[in-house]
């Protein structure tokens, strides 16, 4: 066979490989354009706990303030993945690197010192609960100094408060958990205990009966007005400098369409629980 015959006949037979090839090439070029980053990315790996109705197992939104980061976190193409740890042990482990970030947290000066943190999630709004019968009073925190006070060790509550109660001027009460101290308000055991409204609120319309929940009160003045929340981040984390940008300008968005503030409306007091004493 003539060499010019050879040639011809084996591009002929090419051909149709090349054709296919090509067809390959932009068939997944095609599933490339479909395929974004974010839909190849596993979830992010989020640290948190038990504190409801703000971050929860009990609710289908897993709590208020983890349903606001997973919003902001996916307007800014992340989805999330939330773990429930001891508070103490999510710090630790997001400090180690174990996780992605933890949420959420208030923006204590150790916080500040060895995590990086987010712009403010949520502000809590921390008052002292009391039985009504108890008739408390104060204007300066050195007031409290009359009252017995429960308290939670892991806790931020305000330098000023921690000062008085871990030198013994406050007749401190170390309770475990926020459920507890009600319970021991209840009994007479505890004058009152620095909570968060929304804390106390869900609490007292999840596990106690109405008559009970009317013996409660919180005393109308703030212990701070500015106790923001924030999600952290573990700073030696390749990705935490862009996670924290990402997290940040969604949340910004939230807030600018106000699906914030919805979402910090879902929660209701007991008839008559915060009319002060």
């Amino acid at each position: 066979m003539p060499p010019s015959q050879h040639a011809a006949r084996s591009r002929t037979s090419i051909e149709p490989l090349r054709a296919w090839g090509r067809g390959l090439i932009l068939a997944l070029a095609g599933w490339g354009a479909l395929i974004s980053p974010t839909t190849l990315a596993a979830p992010l790996q989020i640290a948190t706990g038990e504190l409801p109705p703000y971050a929860t197992q009990s609710r289908a939104d897993q709590g208020i303030a983890l349903e606001i980061v997973r919003r902001a976190f996916a307007l800014s193409g992340h989805e999330v993945e939330y773990h429930f740890l001891p508070w103490p042990r999510a710090q630790q482990e997001t400090k180690a690197g174990h996780f992605d970030a933890s949420a959420y947290w208030g923006a204590s000066a150790e916080r500040r010192r060895d995590f990086l943190l987010s712009d403010n999630v949520l502000t809590e709004q921390w008052l002292i609960v009391h039985r009504r019968s108890v008739p408390l009073q104060w204007r300066e925190m050195k007031d409290l100094k009359a009252y017995s006070l429960g308290f939670i060790r892991d806790y931020t509550y305000t330098p000023e408060l921690w000062d008085l109660i871990k030198s013994g001027e406050i007749k401190g009460d170390a309770t475990p958990t926020d459920l507890a101290g009600l319970r021991k308000m209840l009994l007479g055991r505890m004058d009152a205990m620095p909570m968060e409204r929304n804390v106390a609120c869900d609490l007292l319309s999840r596990h106690f009966k109405p008559s009970e929940a009317a013996k409660f009160a919180a005393y109308p003045r703030a212990l701070t007005d500015s106790f923001t929340t924030h999600l952290i981040l573990p700073p030696q984390g390749p990705r935490s400098a862009g996670l924290l940008a990402d997290f940040n300008r969604g949340l910004k968005r939230l807030k600018d369409s106000g699906e914030h503030a919805a979402l910090m409306k879902s929660v209701s007091c007991p008839m008559g629980w915060n009319d002060g004493p």
